[in-house]
């Protein structure tokens, strides 16, 4: 198949960036991956420029020759577009780049959403590093959250329980709190003796912060062993989640109806019992209509669809697109 009426597809999250160059026809025609894109961290521009490396070479691989192509759609999945403010300055940089006169740009929890669902109806929560939810429907309504930490009401994600389960091991043993398995655990994931040295090593940056991560599947761990503590915040995330779920359901009217709930990011599935148990519990008190499913394909699959989609796409492309992504 030649190039001609190409469509690109971009998931950039906050470790890496996936990009697609699509047929029309919902053939994928030529991939690439990158690393993550944090505007924030880096700026607009650079940030943009990383980008377009990755796109340029998911072009050549689709056989392309030198950049800018002209892609009919090109549907943009981006970490930290969390604002519409953000939005609008992340399209008015891809608009520069020339790769298309119909680019449209989301946050990249879209992505998730859409490959979970076969039409865009429905809500996401997404649990990774960080957590978000966002819905949408077929009209083009959407809910979100702002989604930037606590400021904006947050709480969870893997960083965010790694921070809590350190609060709670650090106090359990110094005794302002009461025992938690976690004030050994934690510090053993790293092979030191202490929740002190493990304190000390993440103060000093004998352990990077990024390394936090780790801590998360020990937490779950310590959960599934019976640790009260590493129990609640298991639960705690679960009501979280729901929170989220239920809000953005009401939102869009959705609450009453037979609406999905598609649940995705490296926490959630990981299908943890607890978590998932309590998720559906309370989804099922709150909005007994709701079906939850955990999408464990490559959100590019969402962003592909969403530029199928724009491209009014017939139902035959969608269904070769989740093929290849199978």
């Amino acid at each position: 198949m030649g190039l001609t009426g190409a469509l690109l597809a971009i998931d950039a999250g906050n470790s890496k960036t996936d990009v697609a160059v699509l047929g029309p026809d919902g053939t994928v025609l030529g991939t690439a991956r990158g690393g993550g894109f944090q505007p924030p961290v880096v700026g607009v521009r650079t940030a943009v420029d990383a980008l377009a490396e990755i796109v340029g070479r998911a072009w050549q691989a689709a056989g392309g020759a030198a950049l800018p192509p002209a892609f009919a759609q090109v549907a943009a999945c981006l970490a930290n577009a969390d604002l519409p403010v953000e939005e609008r300055e992340l399209k008015a940089a891809l608009d520069e780049r020339g790769w298309s006169s119909s680019v449209a740009v989301f946050n990249d929890t879209f992505a998730l959403l859409r490959a979970g669902v076969d039409e865009p109806r429905g809500v996401a929560v997404v649990c990774g590093a960080g957590i978000n939810c966002v819905g949408m429907t077929p009209d083009g309504r959407t809910a979100r959250f702002p989604a930037i930490g606590k400021i904006s009401g947050d709480w969870g994600g893997g960083g965010g329980l790694a921070d809590e389960a350190l609060w709670f091991a650090a106090r359990a043993e110094d005794g302002r709190g009461g025992p938690t398995e976690l004030a050994r655990v934690l510090p053993a994931h790293f092979g030191l003796p202490s929740m002190y040295a493990l304190i000390e090593a993440l103060h000093l940056g004998r352990i990077p912060p990024e390394r936090k991560h780790e801590l998360t599947p020990v937490l779950f761990r310590t959960s599934a062993e019976g640790d009260p503590v590493a129990q609640s915040l298991v639960d705690r995330l679960a009501d979280e989640v729901v929170a989220l779920a239920t809000v953005a359901l009401g939102r869009l009217g959705l609450l009453a109806e037979a609406a999905p709930v598609v649940l995705g990011g490296s926490v959630l599935a990981a299908r943890h019992l607890r978590l998932d148990a309590r998720i559906a519990e309370l989804l099922a008190a709150r909005a007994p209509e709701a079906r939850t499913l955990v999408v464990t394909a490559p959100p590019v699959l969402g962003a592909g669809l969403l530029a199928l989609d724009a491209a009014s796409a017939p139902p035959e492309a969608a269904r070769r697109l989740r093929e290849h992504y199978a």
